[in-house]
Parts: structure tokens; C-alpha cells; sequence
């Protein structure tokens, strides 16, 4: 039985670039969607040149095609605008009453002077959910200000909870290792796209929506905004010791590190009995979350004095027996090759023109009833255009015209 895709019914036009709305753009290629992105002629999204590294072609030559690029574009097609010129607003125009989605992280007011923003969109396409993804949002003092990820941490308040503290070798702000507000921001988006979606099957009514990055941000705050907002107290940095819960931080064991994760008391029993010491947990300072809270200065050697004897993979095995959350901390290339993500299937080769294949970290979905489409690589810079524009009833010399005036 051929399982069906989700979204194969939806048509997306994607005219953003970078990575939270490319992110987003890819989510909706996997499950199914169409998707239409719209670049710069001859240079394309920013990110193709955001290398090294670069994919290497057949003779093991550097191509176009970064890394960056590859992680966010898969299932999509490519066709090259200029979207400055009247007649690719028109292309786009043409585009947009076809599709049921339009994704852009413009600066705001930039689609407005081509009269491709919402409101000139929805005259001709009055169902479009129109997405705009921005650092800042559509309204308020820094609308027009614009904004990267890290810049988005800091300012939203991640950075000042996330690194050593101060006074600790090492200490200082750190950003999170990989864009995390641009991804969020991104599938963030897709949430609100699939709700307008989902509205519209019932209503008929088009949608648009507003997603600002450092409002994702601030919403991300959770519990640390929770602590400031019943306290008055700021939260500071403490490292990878969580504020709340203990213990919960990273171990040094004989050959490497481990991060425990005690959630609750009985989970606290079971990890002193496991490792060889029970009084712990009866001991009045430990008994209790928040006692160990209160004492985990003084439950910390302790644990660190017990985790150095072994290994990592000594102490992962013991807490599994036990039922307590433990795990190493693994590189990028333990993660990918771990035997639990080797059985999800999460990395998988695509076939690509240029290298002849191209690796791919999957989007986490798992159906029942249907699976995503990951099945066609990054496209190539404005290589659907042709067949993009033959569909749209443009004619070979009308397509070599626009070529020759720099349109497409």
C-alpha cells in the first residue's frame, strides 16, 4: 500500500530565504506540499554561499551548493525572479493566485513598493494564507530594525540564562550551538499555517500571520520567565544545573561526560541505590526536591565524587537498569550515529544532479497512515524555472525574453 502524503493537496509559494522561513518551507515539502521557491537570479538564497563546507561534485569539486543551503531547501523547487522588475512581480502574482500559501521574511514594507504584500495578494487570491516571518514583527518601535538569530538570543533574554556562571572559569553568556530562534521561529510558522489551513477548510477565509522571532524568543522563556514573573527575582546563569529540579547537570566520568536528569524523589531513591549509596536519599538534605535545591552545593561532590570512578558508558547502563534518565554527551557525529537514530531512519542519502547523492537529516515525523516526501534534494539555483513558467502558459520565446532582460 502506498502511503499518501498529508499536504499533497497544498501549493506553496516560498519567497523567503535564510533559514526560519526556508525551515518552515521544508516542514510543509516533507509533509507533502508543493513547494515554490523563488530566488534571486544569479545569486540566489544567502545562504548557497554560506560555506565552507560546500557539497563536492562528481570530480570532488566544490559546487555551489553549501551545507547550509542543503539543510533547509529539500523537496522544493527553484525558480529565479527578479522580483524588483514589473514583470517578475507579475510571474509572482501569477504564482500566488495558484497557491494557498506564501511564505517571505522581507524587511517590512519591501513586498509593499511591488505590490506584493498581503493586502494586493489577497485581491486576487482572497483564500492565501500569507505567512511573514520577521526579527521583530510587523508593529511596534524596532519593526523596521532587523535581526539574525543571535542577536534575537541575546536580546530576548536566552543568552543571559544559558553558560557558566560568572565567577566559574569559562563563564559569561553563551549563545545556544545551533540557530535555535531562527528553527523555532520556523516551525512555529508551520503551526500557524496548518491552523489557517485548517480554519479555511471550514470558513473559506484566508489568513495572515504576523511571526516576529524575538516573540518566539520571549515565549521560549517559560519557566524562567515564570521564576522572574512570581518572584521579581532575575534569573542568572547557572550552568547546565537546572534551576528547579536536582540533580540535574553534567557528570565528568573516567572517559567523558554524562548528563543526569532526575525528575522526581523516587527517581532520586533509585539513583542512590544505584550507585551503591541508598543513605543518600534518606538523608533530611536530600529527601525532597526542594531540599536538594536548597542543598545542592553540598550534594554535588558527592555525586561528583562517585560518577569519576566510571565510565560513560559504565554509569548510562547502570541508570537504564534503574530507571533513571542518564546519557552521554555525545558529538554531532555520536548523535547521528547512534543506534536509536540509525533505527528512526532520521538520516537519509538523496539523489542530486550535481554530487550524484547528497545526505539529509529528516524531518521527525513518523505516520501511521501516511509518511513525508522526502524524496527530491535541494533544487539547484533556478532549476524549475522553465518548466515553472511552461505551466504558467509562458511560451519559450516570452521565457527567453525574460531571460535576456534579467527578470528570470
Amino acid at each position: 500500500m502506498t502511503l499518501k502524503h498529508l499536504l499533497s493537496h497544498v501549493k506553496v509559494l516560498d519567497l523567503s530565504r535564510v533559514l526560519a522561513g526556508p525551515w518552515s518551507g521544508q516542514i510543509l515539502a516533507d509533509l507533502g506540499a508543493e513547494v515554490i521557491k523563488v530566488e534571486r537570479p544569479g545569486a540566489g538564497d544567502d545562504t548557497r554561499a554560506w560555506g565552507p563546507p560546500f557539497l563536492k561534485d562528481e570530480n570532488g569539486a566544490n559546487s555551489k551548493e553549501s551545507g547550509y543551503y542543503l539543510g533547509v531547501n529539500r523537496g522544493k523547487k527553484s525558480i529565479t525572479v527578479d522580483i524588483s522588475k514589473p514583470k517578475g512581480q507579475e510571474i509572482i502574482k501569477a504564482l500566488a493566485k495558484e497557491a494557498d500559501v506564501i511564505l517571505e521574511n522581507y524587511k517590512v514594507g519591501t513586498l509593499d513598493r511591488y505590490h506584493l504584500d498581503y493586502e494586493s495578494i489577497r485581491k486576487i487570491n482572497p483564500k492565501i494564507i500569507y505567512c511573514s516571518i520577521t526579527g521583530f514583527g510587523q508593529t511596534g518601535p524596532k519593526a523596521n530594525h532587523l535581526a539574525y538569530d543571535f542577536l534575537i538570543q541575546a536580546m530576548g533574554g536566552l543568552m543571559s540564562v544559558t553558560g557558566e556562571k560568572d565567577q566559574k572559569p569559562g563563564g559569561g553568556p553563551q549563545k545556544v550551538g545551533i540557530p535555535i530562534i531562527d528553527l523555532i521561529t520556523g516551525s512555529y510558522a508551520t503551526i500557524g499555517i496548518l491552523a489557517a489551513l485548517s480554519n479555511r477548510a471550514v470558513t473559506g477565509e484566508g489568513e495572515y500571520i504576523d511571526m516576529s522571532m524575538l516573540d518566539v524568543q520571549v515565549g521560549l522563556l517559560s519557566n524562567q520567565a515564570m521564576n522572574y514573573l512570581m518572584t521579581g527575582k532575575t534569573p542568572e546563569r547557572g550552568g547546565n544545573a537546572h534551576p528547579n529540579i536536582q540533580p540535574q547537570d553534567v557528570f565528568k566520568c573516567s572517559d567523558g561526560q554524562v548528563v543526569l536528569a532526575v525528575g522526581n524523589d523516587g527517581q532520586f531513591e533509585k539513583l542512590c541505590a544505584a550507585m551503591g549509596f541508598p543513605e543518600w536519599s534518606k538523608d533530611e538534605r536530600f529527601k525532597t526536591n526542594a531540599q536538594r535545591v536548597k542543598h545542592q552545593s553540598e550534594l554535588r561532590p558527592l555525586l561528583d565524587s562517585a560518577f569519576i570512578t566510571q565510565s560513560r558508558a559504565y554509569w548510562t547502563e547502570k541508570m537504564e537498569q534503574a530507571e533513571v534518565p542518564c546519557g552521554p554527551i555525545n558529538s554531532v557525529a555520536e548523535a547521528l550515529h547512534d543506534p536509536q537514530i540509525v533505527h528512526r531512519n532520521m538520516v537519509r542519502t538523496l539523489d542530486h544532479p550535481v554530487s550524484g547523492t547528497v545526505p539529509q537529516v529528516m524531518t521527525p515525523f513518523h505516520f501511521k497512515n501516511a509518511s513525508i516526501k522526502a524524496d527530491t534534494a535541494p533544487p539547484l539555483l533556478g532549476q524549475h524555472t522553465l518548466n515553472i513558467l511552461q505551466e504558467l502558459g509562458y511560451s519559450q520565446e516570452g521565457i527567453e525574453k525574460l531571460r535576456s532582460d534579467g527578470v528570470v
